[in-house]
């Protein structure tokens, strides 16, 4: 099984860059997202609207497209009345409006990879749409989880080139998603929701949440998402500490959502880029971010990608030059 990812990390100190929120940058241009399906309801309604905000990210420097199927879960579909070929076709086609972003934004930057096209597999409370994939307690059983996140795998595995499983909240989702993967082995990340620096957002040790998924191969990447940013070094250090696999840091803005609304003040570009050279010493090497970022923090870490570039490269010439 190849590695999707070892275009942009065969350098040690590579960084591959990811995108930001989709669904609240799409808010920002001006669409209503209150509804069960959130942003997918435009892979419905309004799909040159997703494509836009995958071309604002590939323009702003971003490595991947990540496929609106976040919350397009075969049941929300169903609820929706979409029979079940109706809604493998809307997971269909979120991939696809994913894959031809990526061929556009590989268009223009013909000496570079290829951007990579990343289908988004939600946690279980994603399609419950009440906040549960950020605590964890779901009243379902085991063989529900695993069939939740089996049959969206084999829509979307034999047309992607890498999965994600984000915003996973607790040890047991993570036990369940591991048994579908050894399943169906594909090249895939998956990445923890976590409420402090140490814990994910059901409580249990970050560590123990990730080693239930990094036994299988296939599991490209482990890492953070959708987290504040001011936990991300603790806990791209702990999972430093188990694991030599890259790792993933994609936190929100840093504001809190409540009440219908966020809270709370959103980071801006210089701060995040300055915290994550921090995730990058932690041992971090996927970067990007999830709710709130839009294409000016992609853009800034680019710029600092660019940047460090530079400068080893410099440093490598001046070291060949005194020897």
């Amino acid at each position: 099984m190849s590695d999707p990812l070892a275009p942009w990390l065969a350098d040690d100190e590579g960084v591959l860059l990811l995108d930001g929120g989709l669904a609240t940058e799409l808010e920002a241009r001006g669409h209503d997202l209150r509804d069960p399906l959130w942003s997918a309801r435009l892979l419905l309604d309004d799909p040159s609207a997703i494509a836009a905000v995958h071309d604002a990210y590939l323009d702003a420097g971003a490595d991947v497209a990540t496929a609106a199927s976040y919350q397009a879960s075969l049941p929300g579909l169903r609820a929706r009345g979409l029979d079940d070929e109706a809604a493998a076709g809307v997971l269909r086609d979120a991939l696809r409006l994913a894959r031809e972003a990526c061929a556009r934004g590989g268009a223009a930057r013909p000496r570079s990879p290829a951007p990579l096209a990343v289908a988004s597999l939600g946690a279980y409370g994603a399609y419950l749409a009440d906040g549960s994939e950020y605590r964890g307690d779901y009243a379902v059983d085991d063989a529900a989880l695993r069939r939740f996140h089996r049959e969206r795998l084999e829509i979307l595995a034999p047309l992607a080139e890498l999965v994600a499983f984000e915003t996973i909240p607790c040890l047991r989702e993570a036990e369940q998603i591991a048994a579908v993967l050894a399943e169906h082995p594909v090249p895939a990340w998956v990445s923890l929701c976590c409420r402090d620096d140490a814990h994910v957002g059901h409580g249990e040790p970050i560590e123990r949440c990730a080693q239930a998924v990094l036994d299988l191969p296939c599991v490209v990447a482990v890492g953070v998402n959708c987290c504040a940013p001011v936990h991300v070094e603790g806990l791209v250090s702990r999972l430093r500490a188990i694991t030599s696999r890259p790792l993933l840091a994609y936190p929100n803005a840093g504001e809190r959502y409540a009440d219908g609304s966020w809270c709370g003040d959103r980071i801006a570009p210089d701060e995040l880029v300055a915290l994550a050279e921090r995730w990058h010493a932690a041992g971090a090497r996927l970067i990007g971010g999830c709710c709130r970022t839009t294409p000016h923090h992609i853009a800034a870490l680019d710029r600092w990608r660019r940047e460090r570039g530079r400068s080893a490269h410099s440093a490598s010439s001046s070291s060949e030059c005194s020897t």
